[in-house]
């Protein structure tokens, strides 16, 4: 009976030892981020774990492992709060990793994209912009003489650990913008329909009114007309490091490849991301006579064939303008 009475005992206290090692939360010293990568074992996790300050013991969280089942899944994990085992081994088989969201609206070109970047948390704003300028090998498929990635770095929201590199980042846009393309159906010369579709990106809000815009474009091309288009000009003060918010009269006349009043045909490449709207419709534009456009004061394009009646449009633009601004 002394030795039941003592086996019982002790079966007692092993199971208060487990039962704290599994359910006593701990707080980690702090953020604590552990990484996961694919094929790492349940040893080398849990021992990891340990040794961040996260569990208690290695051997309680392979007990739950053993006892819960399932399987670890890859990814980056952050504790910050008080958590027993169970719970901590029950987030990583879940998968709950952590993840940063970034989001690129239609039309951010490489410096939105690189601002979007550090607001977020996920390194240095000029870093990104050196990886995006430095990559370009990830784009020789579409762009073989690209000078940047600018335009191939799909509008989305992504979400990626803190760890995450630019040229990580980089990859994963890119690898997007593949998958849209295939979706789109982008043939042929797909460097000019990147850059055609940046424009009308750029210019058109509402995604009806862009393959006309489009189709503008095609018909000033063909006539050797010069594009004219103001993003260009934004573009190419951006790229200079003299853009002050407003387009002058020295932009306007600034010497640069990118810009469309100075020289005929497309720009070297995109000024932006476009998005699935502006790319289908640079692979479709619609056939029309016009050779103008303007936005109204709600934001919707104006087409016209002649001169004339452009100019009569851009005036009424102005005096609305005017007026809504006493």
């Amino acid at each position: 009976m002394k030795v039941l009475a003592f086996l019982l005992i002790v079966s007692l206290l092993v199971a208060g030892a487990a039962g704290s090692l599994l359910y006593a939360p701990l707080t980690p010293p702090g953020e604590t981020f552990v990484e996961l990568p694919p094929g790492t074992s349940a040893q080398k996790l849990a021992s990891n774990l340990q040794q961040a300050g996260v569990i208690r013991s290695s051997y309680a969280f392979l007990l739950s492992r053993a006892w819960k089942g399932g399987r670890l899944r890859a990814g980056e994990y952050r504790f910050i709060d008080a958590a027993d085992t169970a719970t901590v081994y029950e987030r990583i088989a879940k998968g709950d990793s952590y993840t940063r969201a970034l989001t690129i609206p239609e039309g951010y070109n490489l410096y939105d994209i690189a601002r979007a970047v550090q607001a977020a948390g996920l390194g240095s704003a000029s870093d990104f912009l050196a990886a995006a300028q430095s990559n370009t090998g990830l784009i020789a498929q579409w762009s073989p003489l690209a000078l940047s990635l600018e335009g191939y770095l799909y509008p989305d929201t992504y979400l990626f650990g803190h760890t995450a590199t630019p040229r990580q980042m980089l990859q994963t846009m890119v690898r997007r913008f593949g998958k849209a393309a295939a979706q789109i159906g982008l043939q042929g010369d797909v460097a000019r329909t990147v850059t055609l579709a940046s424009l009308v990106e750029k210019e058109v809000r509402f995604d009806d009114e862009r393959r006309m815009a489009a189709g503008v474009f095609e018909n000033r091309l063909r006539l050797d007309m010069p594009l004219q288009t103001d993003p260009t000009v934004i573009y190419s003060a951006l790229l200079a490091g003299r853009w002050r918010g407003t387009i002058y009269r020295s932009d306007l006349d600034y010497d640069s490849p990118y810009n469309t009043y100075r020289h005929r045909g497309l720009p070297p490449g995109p000024i932006c991301s476009p998005g699935a709207a502006a790319l289908r419709a640079a692979v479709h534009p619609a056939s029309t006579a016009d050779l103008y456009f303007v936005a109204d004061r709600n934001g919707h394009t104006q087409f016209s064939e002649g001169l004339q009646q452009h100019a009569a449009q851009v005036q009424q633009y102005r005096a609305g303008a005017t007026a809504a601004h006493r």
